[in-house]
C-alpha cells in the first residue's frame, strides 16, 4: 500500500509539474508572444516581459523578435531610365510592430522575409528604372576636386542631378512601408548596398576607359615630342651661336697676333742692314724647307733672291 501511495504521489507531482509548465511561460525583454488555440490566435499579444499564463495543452505560445531584423536581398539586373543595365544589391532593416497582425498575415519570419523580398525588389526595380544611372550613383551636385592624377581634367564636367541616390532610397522606403502597412511590420531603412554594370557593359566601359587613357597618353607623348623638338632646336641654335662667336673671337685674336708679329718683323727688319739680311736669309730658308725636298727640280732666274743663296752655298 505504501508503495502504491508513493507512486501515486510521484505521478500527481509529475502531472502538476507538467500542468504548471504548460500553463506558465516567460516573455523576455527582446520577445513578444502571440497565443494560439488550435492554430488560431486568441487575445492580445504579450509584449511586456515577465511570467504569463495560458491554457495548457490546447494553447501555444508563439515567440517573435522585438529587436530590429535584417533583410539582405539578392543582386538583381535592372535597366535604368537611360538604358544602362546594372546589378543592384539592396539590404534593409525591419521590425515587428504588431505581432498579432504579423502572425495573421505572415505566420513567421520566413514568411516575412519572402514578402519583404517581393515588396523591396519590386519597389527598387520601379524606382531604378525611372531614373538615369547618374541619379542612382550620385547623391549631390558638386565640382570634382583634383586628385593629382596625370591627365586628369578638372572642371565643371559633372552633369547636375535632380534627386540622387539618397532620395531614391527614401522613396523606396516610403513606398515599401505603404505596401507593408497591413503586415504588422515597419521597414526602418533601405540601402542600395552595391551597384555594378552587367558583364557585357563592364567590358564596354573598361574598353572606353582604356581608350581614354591611351588618348591622354598620346596627347602627353605628342606634347613631349613637341617640347623635345623645341629644346633641341634651341640647343642647336645656341650651339651654332656659341661656335660662331668663338670663331669670330679666335679670328680676331689670330688677326691681332699676325698684326703684332708683322709689326715685330717689320721693326726688326728696319733696325739694321745685318738684321735685314738675317731676316731675309731666315725667310728664304723657311721657303726652301717648305718648297723643296730631295726630288725637287726647279728653274730659277739669276736675278732671283733664292738663286743668290744657292750660288753662295755652292
Amino acid at each position: 500500500m505504501k508503495n502504491k501511495k508513493l507512486i501515486m504521489q510521484i505521478v500527481l507531482i509529475f502531472a502538476a509539474l507538467i500542468l504548471i509548465l504548460g500553463t506558465v511561460f516567460k516573455v523576455k525583454e527582446t520577445e513578444q508572444v502571440v497565443i494560439t488555440q488550435f492554430g488560431k490566435p486568441i487575445g492580445e499579444a504579450k509584449t511586456t516581459p515577465g511570467l504569463k499564463m495560458k491554457m495548457p495543452f490546447i494553447q501555444k505560445a508563439n515567440y517573435f523578435e522585438k529587436r530590429f531584423l535584417e533583410w539582405d536581398g539578392d543582386p538583381n539586373q535592372i535597366p535604368t531610365k537611360d538604358k544602362k543595365f546594372i546589378f543592384v544589391d539592396t539590404y534593409a532593416r525591419w521590425q515587428i510592430t504588431d505581432p498579432l497582425q504579423f502572425f495573421k498575415r505572415l505566420t513567421d519570419e520566413r514568411g516575412a522575409i519572402s514578402r519583404l523580398a517581393d515588396i523591396l525588389d519590386g519597389e527598387t526595380r520601379d524606382y531604378i528604372a525611372n531614373h538615369d544611372l547618374l541619379e542612382v550613383v550620385r547623391s549631390v551636385n558638386r565640382i570634382p576636386a583634383s586628385s593629382g592624377s596625370i591627365g586628369e581634367e578638372v572642371g565643371d564636367t559633372l552633369i547636375d542631378i535632380n534627386e540622387g541616390r539618397l532620395q531614391i532610397q527614401d522613396m523606396i522606403l516610403k513606398s515599401s512601408n505603404e505596401r507593408a502597412s497591413d503586415l504588422g511590420i515597419v521597414i526602418l531603412d533601405v540601402r542600395l548596398k552595391h551597384l555594378n554594370y552587367v558583364p557585357e557593359v563592364q567590358t564596354q566601359v573598361y574598353e572606353r576607359m582604356i581608350s581614354e587613357r591611351i588618348r591622354i597618353a598620346e596627347k602627353f607623348r605628342s606634347e613631349g615630342q613637341g617640347e623635345a623638338s623645341k629644346i633641341n632646336g634651341e640647343r642647336e641654335r645656341d650651339l651654332k651661336k656659341i661656335q660662331s662667336e668663338a670663331y669670330r673671337k679666335a679670328e680676331e685674336i689670330r688677326g691681332r697676333a699676325d698684326a703684332r708679329a708683322t709689326a715685330i718683323y717689320a721693326a726688326a727688319y728696319d733696325q739694321s742692314a745685318a738684321a735685314r739680311n738675317l731676316y731675309t736669309f731666315v725667310k728664304s730658308m723657311e721657303t726652301f724647307e717648305r718648297t723643296f725636298d730631295s726630288t725637287t727640280t726647279v728653274i730659277l732666274s739669276t736675278k732671283s733672291e733664292l738663286y743668290k743663296y744657292l750660288v753662295d752655298f755652292e
